[in-house]
């Protein structure tokens, strides 16, 4: 009989750290994760640490360019084709760490001009924006300073460390 509880307890026990976390109730505070292409697992990770840290909602943002030949609102369907499960992978990971979010998909000419779109559609509490590591991924330097001189809250760059090879 022993046993059997035993077993069960640890079977329990690793069922519950499997599941996700509820998320916590918020402050009604707001962190946005502007990205396009691929969100570094890093910035992912650094951006859920203090929406954690501060009972924040997570608002990852997938930034789409609209090609000058298209229309402003052209469906581009495979953009949020590639889009979506970056998303829902986002949204997986803060989840198993208990934080709510509420991801958005932001349409514009540039990089920055979806951006823009953004924060006059809605308010933040803070920004954080990804540096590129190695040349890759992350907003440019100029975009960058497009953000830290026009962000309409605090902002925080982050540019992830990723090990040297050799």
């Amino acid at each position: 009989m022993l046993v059997v509880g035993v077993a069960l307890g640890l079977v329990a026990g690793y069922l519950l750290q499997r599941r996700p976390r509820r998320p916590r109730r918020t402050s009604g505070r707001r962190i946005l994760v502007p990205f396009s292409g691929r969100l570094d697992e890093e910035v992912l990770s650094a951006a859920i640490r203090i929406a954690r840290a501060e009972d924040a909602v997570l608002v990852p943002a997938y930034l789409l360019v609209v090609p000058l030949e298209y229309g402003e609102a052209s469906p581009l369907r495979e953009q949020v084709a590639r889009a979506m499960p970056l998303l829902e992978a986002v949204e997986t990971e803060a989840l198993r760490a208990g934080v709510a979010v509420d991801a958005r998909i932001e349409k514009g000419r540039t990089l920055t001009h979806a951006l823009q779109r953004l924060w006059q559609a809605e308010s933040f509490d803070r920004v954080l924006a990804p540096a590129p590591t190695n040349g890759h991924g992350g907003f440019t330097e100029k975009q960058l300073a497009w953000i830290l001189t026009r962000s309409p809250t605090e902002t925080i760059v982050l540019k992830p460390r990723h090990p040297v090879t050799t």
